[in-house]
């Protein structure tokens, strides 16, 4: 198949999300043409079977904000027919499946007249910017609605968006997966974990894009009590709006020397295949890629009971659930467990047993690939 994919080419879940999709079915044959107004992170531009297509919006001063919807729609038709694409998967239904309606219909009215299908995959802040601005919701419930395809990565998503949007058509479950062969404990280097413990201290990690909703202070606010009683480091993997706050909290407690603001890393897989424990106490997930892409490297993680992260981890077997801000319970986890090596490594073994069991990549794709094929049967 010819696939065209467009997500947010950015360090948040959706567009690492969309990235890895692209690559796996590149490398199972398919022709995939990204399309969006900067080349996604995880791209090199060297992968066979990949093709990126840059969005240029063109600035006049008739406009405050630059119409990137619209010269999205442009540029999707053009590849579109270009290329012959055989359907477009997009991130996010705003903007990203408004554009592909438009492209659709500007496919069928051109030289050929043909039916160009879309696929949107739901990720989340579709309904939470809903939930902050309700004039969005007629227009992004049209969009699922016009949509050829529907998938969510969660159930929790799914459910919560036809409770939201009143949808009534069919959303697909298809949830994020993880490269089991890239992200594992056998990328450990034991160089590279000195370096980060240099005196064998255990490894915290967090990763994220650092907005609120992540919560980057109950990171710090964890750390700081489990190193009051273990010797140890915090990794923080990522950038945003809350770096500055955390790095303020970090020096405040004292704790700054020993907390690793690492910044956007290419090959994450690095920092976690030699951490411990993953953090990840955020304000809402739909799903929770960082824990999974932890879990697969044996890293345990202990995060919020919110959203879609029920149905990643299993608390006391895979990992660790708490309540949103109960700092306490989720440092005592991490004390309890860096303090039980033959715990935190049974646990960490559970981990990664479900993410090659249940989300790697080999088992997703092939569902992704089947979806499709279903949306070009009830296309053509």
């Amino acid at each position: 198949m010819k696939i065209g994919i467009t997500g947010y080419p950015t360090y948040g879940g959706s567009g690492v999300v969309a990235t890895e999709l692209g690559l796996e079915l590149a490398q199972r044959g398919h022709e995939i043409h990204f399309i969006s107004y900067a080349q996604p992170i995880r791209l090199r531009g060297q992968e066979p079977n990949i093709h990126y297509h840059e969005v240029e919006v063109s600035r006049y001063p008739l406009f405050d904000y630059p119409p990137y919807d619209l010269a999205l729609a442009t540029r999707m038709a053009e590849v579109a027919q270009l290329y012959d694409l055989d359907l477009l998967h997009v991130h996010y239904a705003i903007p990203h499946s408004v554009s592909a309606l438009l492209a659709r219909q500007m496919m069928a009215d051109g030289p050929r007249g043909r039916r160009l299908p879309f696929v949107t995959t739901l990720h989340g802040t579709d309904i939470t910017l809903v939930g902050l601005d309700r004039s969005y919701l007629p227009i992004t419930r049209y969009s699922i609605n016009q949509s050829d395809g529907v998938t969510a990565i969660s159930n929790y998503l799914r459910d919560r968006t036809m409770r939201v949007f009143d949808v009534k058509r069919e959303i697909q479950v298809i949830y994020n997966s993880v490269n089991t062969d890239v992200y594992c404990r056998c990328n450990n280097s034991g160089e590279l974990r000195k370096e980060y413990a240099p005196k064998g201290e255990r490894l915290l990690v967090h990763l994220s894009n650092f907005r609120p909703v992540k919560r980057v202070t109950d990171v710090i606010e964890i750390f700081d009590r489990v190193h009051k009683q273990i010797p140890s480091r915090l990794l923080l993997i990522g950038d945003g709006p809350d770096r500055s706050v955390a790095e303020w909290l970090a020096v405040q407690k004292g704790i700054h020397e020993d907390v690793l603001f690492l910044g956007k890393q290419d090959q994450v897989q690095d920092q976690l295949g030699i951490s411990d424990v993953l953090l990840m106490p955020s304000e809402l997930e739909s799903f929770g890629l960082a824990a999974l892409e932890g879990m697969a490297c044996e890293v345990v993680p202990i995060a919020t009971r919110t959203g879609g992260v029920p149905e990643v981890i299993e608390h006391g077997v895979s990992g660790f659930l708490a309540d949103v801000g109960d700092v306490n319970t989720m440092a005592r986890y991490a004390i309890d467990l860096l303090n039980d090596e033959s715990k935190l490594r049974t646990v960490a073994k559970a981990a990664r047993s479900v993410a090659t069991d249940r989300f790697a990549s080999s088992k997703i794709v092939p569902q992704y690939e089947n979806f499709y094929r279903r949306v070009l049967e009830r296309s053509s």
